[in-house]
């Protein structure tokens, strides 16, 4: 019986690093296609809020970032807390303390898709837009 105590605890060791593992794979594929969205684009000044009305979609990539699309501009923004819990299928649910802007205060409830249960949140943080160069 003693032997199943010594085990038990390097099981769990294990156990416990396969889901780190998985969500580093899934941050880098986020990452991956991420780059891919902003190739050709240039990265502007930081800013602290976007006018919300004006974004005409959205878009999660895995455990990165949320971008927001208005006009030919990308605003992307990489959450300060919850990235992690990031999938592309997920429902957003954003509460904004004031205004129509979203600004990098705010935080936005993850619902699955499939099940609309809450399954995390994300904090936000600046809004980096990005934008082709004028020829």
């Amino acid at each position: 019986m003693k032997r199943y105590f010594t085990i038990l605890p390097a099981l769990a060791l294990i156990g416990a690093a396969v889901p780190a593992q998985a969500v580093s794979r899934i941050a880098q594929t986020g990452e991956a296609k991420l780059a891919e969205a902003l190739k050709g684009r240039v990265a502007g000044t930081p800013v602290d809020c976007i006018n919300l009305r004006n974004a005409e979609s959205s878009q999660v990539y895995d455990g990165t970032a949320i971008v927001y699309q208005d006009g030919g501009t990308l605003y992307v923004n990489r959450p300060t807390s919850g990235a992690d819990s990031l999938r592309r299928d997920d429902i957003l649910v954003t509460k904004l303390w004031g205004s129509d802007r979203l600004c990098r205060i705010d935080t936005i409830r993850l619902l699955d898709q499939g099940t609309r249960f809450e399954h995390g949140w994300v904090g936000l943080g600046q809004f980096v837009p990005y934008t082709k160069p004028k020829s």
